[in-house]
């Protein structure tokens, strides 16, 4: 009897913690679907191989702006991604040898497991996301990461998920007000990736 009296609220407790994180569960999932980043990776923490990410983002960036403008889904940036890899991987080896380093830039459309991140204005949820991944050398390094479709890291306006995520998926990422659902989500797609 005591058994069964201690298992009823822990029963009931995790019911609702499910029944709550459920929603935010679906429109984070649908959220990871329906964006396209761009991760670099550095060779390593020296401020050197640090400022050098830098750079190569900077020229990558300044490639892309146009690359992505005409994107109407995430299909559209894997598939503009995806035949431009060369293109990317010659701006991000040519920044690398300019700038006096010989390490191999490596290019290529990835998916991979993100935790929640927070950016200028809004919170992106962890989950799987389709990437565009830039490793420089060893890749041992801090990275940096940004949303390349929409186009918020080449335009700076949050408003570019306007056309991508519904009403109630912006006001997920742009509230503070997710934090703690969030933390559960990401524990809930960390279980997942590794079942």
């Amino acid at each position: 009897m005591k058994r069964f009296l201690i298992f009823v609220p822990i029963f009931l407790v995790c019911v609702l913690i499910i029944t709550s994180i459920t929603p935010v569960v679906t429109m984070s999932e649908n959220i990871s679907k329906n964006v396209f980043r761009l991760h670099i990776i550095a060779n390593s923490n020296s401020d050197e191989d640090q400022q050098l990410k830098l750079l190569v983002r900077d020229k990558v960036l300044q490639y892309s702006q146009n690359l992505y403008s005409s994107c109407k889904s995430v299909e559209d940036a894997i598939n503009i991604s995806e035949k431009h890899l060369s293109d990317l991987k010659d701006v991000a080896q040519k920044t690398i040898a300019f700038n006096g380093h010989s390490e191999e830039a490596k290019v290529f459309v990835t998916k991979e497991y993100f935790s929640t991140r927070h950016y200028d204005g809004f919170t992106l949820p962890a989950g799987e996301y389709n990437t565009l991944k830039i490793e420089i050398g060893n890749a041992k390094g801090h990275n940096w990461w940004c949303v390349m479709f929409p186009t918020v890291c080449l335009s700076g306006c949050t408003e570019d998920f306007e056309d991508t995520l519904t009403e109630d998926e912006q006001n997920m990422i742009e509230s503070r007000g997710y934090a703690v659902r969030f933390k559960a989500v990401e524990i809930y797609e960390k279980v997942k990736s590794l079942l």
